[in-house]
């Protein structure tokens, strides 16, 4: 198949600086700015929806000739970990894919915490891998506007029939959710979430202990106790009283204050609303946040938070060493971020090197107003997005690929590994993963950065999986990830999709906006009590002027355009 060729001219004015943020989920992604104006496609290859390889040209399963392609993989940068384009998991994927298929598999290594800006940068070049993985949409929508992603709607349906596993693991939802209503288009397709679990508050148990304090319940008993961190750091923490941080968030406060902000929310918020200011999932411009804030900037002020959170940005470990040195108190994250990287993880060198009894509990203690603890944007969709670039000459053996790893077993073994090496089997069955050495390391928690379809723990058995979930993190007591487990999962609000046409004033303005978004955050924590209001209103005013009010507009428009006055998608 003829191979497209993108070259691509960034103007001047055009800067691309990113800053990844998490899952974004998850974990949380980062900026660039508007593409539309200043940035041409020379020699646009021929229409970027290039005609489908024949399935004929398989034989049960596989190409006559060897085929080549490239995946994008992340590099987390763990101390100790794994080369993440060639190790246990990879040679397993590409021993696979070149028997089953005859193709060949290149990983290509994209820093984690700057992917957004690398993927900018590869795309722009020409040189990005056949398969690209990222969280931010936006991206995708600005390189597919300039003729640099293919469309990936002919090759889901023309070869369907080769692709069972990953049409069976991520169905018409997660294939077709970012479909464009008007033509069709299908610039990526969404990972699924397993186990859709997104934020929650972590306390140290020992403290509580010490200070014979229980673990807060609501807001007040949350300020109660971080309160009672503070006053009491001599005894906690000793000649390191100094270093306490009764409740630690970083630079990205949308995500790491995610429970206090929606707590503000009201319950009863229409799904109209809901999405008009949703392109940000940081909930910047969704009423109450900045009531959230205001608590925040309160409690900075009286020195219950990290006093340098903001100087500090994505990738940066020193918050995570707070952690693990044990001078920490509370915070909020990922649901089971303190169990993450086995021996490396918060919980494990906390016991490690403060002592047995030192570790992290979940609690669920952020009400709103109807006295619910919601948990906002839980799906199985909003994962990693799987595009194609332009310059994908073998559109069919990447598809073979988002097919093959799909295969339930080949997630199984991507998640597990070997038995007495990643892994142990419990009397009752129950997988339950350990400590590994050298090229059998998972760099991400149950290997996602391999499983690009799969985000979360899944075995071909349901009941294995359920049964195996809280014995999935080496170095950590099953307990505390039952309690997470089932707290994460507490008055959950799902999110729906609304299918509208694309809301062209986002494309190139999702990473340059959350760069604004964390200045209104950041500078309006940490201003003066007295000056809050003024702080908050020019950084917001400022964001919305830099694109934000053009997108609420346009999504307003949009949604009234396919839903006319419903404010809800029942």
């Amino acid at each position: 198949m003829k191979k497209k060729v993108l070259s691509v001219l960034l103007a001047s004015t055009m800067v691309m600086s990113m800053a990844a943020c998490g899952e974004q989920t998850t974990e949380a992604p980062a900026t660039d700015t508007p593409a539309t104006d200043t940035t041409t496609v020379a020699e646009p290859a021929d229409d970027t929806t290039a005609e489908p390889a024949e399935v004929s040209e398989l034989t049960d399963g596989k190409f006559a000739e060897t085929r080549h392609i490239t995946v994008e993989v992340y590099d987390r940068g763990n101390d100790g970990g794994s080369d993440p384009t060639n190790n246990m998991y990879t040679e397993y994927i590409k021993k696979g894919m070149l028997e089953d298929h005859n193709v060949e598999v290149e990983f290509v290594a994209v820093p984690r915490w700057t992917e957004v800006d690398e993927i900018n940068n590869l795309l722009a070049a020409g040189t990005a891998p056949d398969i690209c993985v990222t969280y931010s949409y936006p991206t995708i929508q600005t390189y597919a506007s300039m003729g640099g992603v293919l469309d990936l709607q002919s090759y889901v349906t023309d070869y369907k029939s080769e692709l069972t596993n990953l049409w069976n693991w991520l169905g018409e939802t997660n294939i077709y959710w970012d479909q464009d209503i008007n033509d069709g288009t299908l610039w990526a397709i969404e990972g699924k979430r397993a186990n859709p679990r997104r934020i929650l508050t972590f306390v140290r148990q020992d403290w509580l202990d010490a200070l014979n304090m229980k673990a807060p319940t609501n807001k007040a008993e949350f300020y109660d106790m971080i309160c009672a961190f503070r006053d009491n750091a001599d005894t906690l923490l000793g000649k390191d009283a100094k270093k306490m941080v009764p409740f630690s968030v970083s630079y990205d406060v949308g995500w790491r204050a995610a429970l206090l902000i929606e707590s503000e929310i009201d319950p009863a918020i229409t799904d109209k609303e809901f999405y008009v200011n949703g392109f940000d999932d940081r909930k910047l411009t969704e009423n109450g946040t900045k009531e959230a804030i205001r608590t925040l900037n309160k409690w900075y002020n009286e020195g219950l938070l990290w006093k340098d959170f903001a100087l500090y940005g994505s990738g940066d470990a020193t918050e995570d060493d707070m952690m693990k040195a044990g001078y920490v108190g509370a915070f909020q994250h990922n649901w089971d971020y303190p169990f993450r990287n086995g021996d490396d993880s918060i919980q494990a060198n906390l016991k490690r090197l403060v002592g047995d009894n030192a570790k992290y509990v979940a609690v669920d203690c952020f009400e709103n107003k109807a006295g619910q603890t919601l948990k906002f944007g839980i799906t199985e969709a909003g994962d990693r997005k799987i595009f194609f670039p332009s310059t994908n000459d073998e559109p069919l053996a990447s598809m073979l690929y988002l097919d093959w790893i799909s295969d339930p077993d080949h997630i199984e073994y991507l998640q597990k590994g070997d038995e007495g090496v990643t892994h142990n089997v419990l009397p009752d069955g129950a997988i339950e993963i350990i400590a590994a050495e050298g090229d059998a390391i998972m760099n991400s928690g149950q290997n996602i950065d391999m499983t690009i379809t799969c985000n979360g723990l899944h075995f071909k058995d349901d009941a294995l999986t359920s049964l195996s979930m809280a014995h999935s993190y080496a170095s950590v007591d099953p307990a505390d990830v039952e309690t997470a487990i089932k707290l994460a999962m507490t008055n959950p609000r799902f999110e729906k999709n609304v299918k509208v046409a694309p809301i062209t004033a986002e494309e190139g303005m999702g990473e340059a906006l959350s760069s604004k978004r964390d200045e209104v955050y950041d500078t309006s924590v940490v201003a003066p009590a007295d000056s809050f209001d003024a702080t908050w209103d020019a950084a917001m005013n400022d964001y919305l002027s830099a694109g934000g009010q053009a997108i609420i507009d346009e999504r307003t428009s949009a949604w009234e355009a396919v839903y006319g006055s419903s404010t809800s998608l029942e």
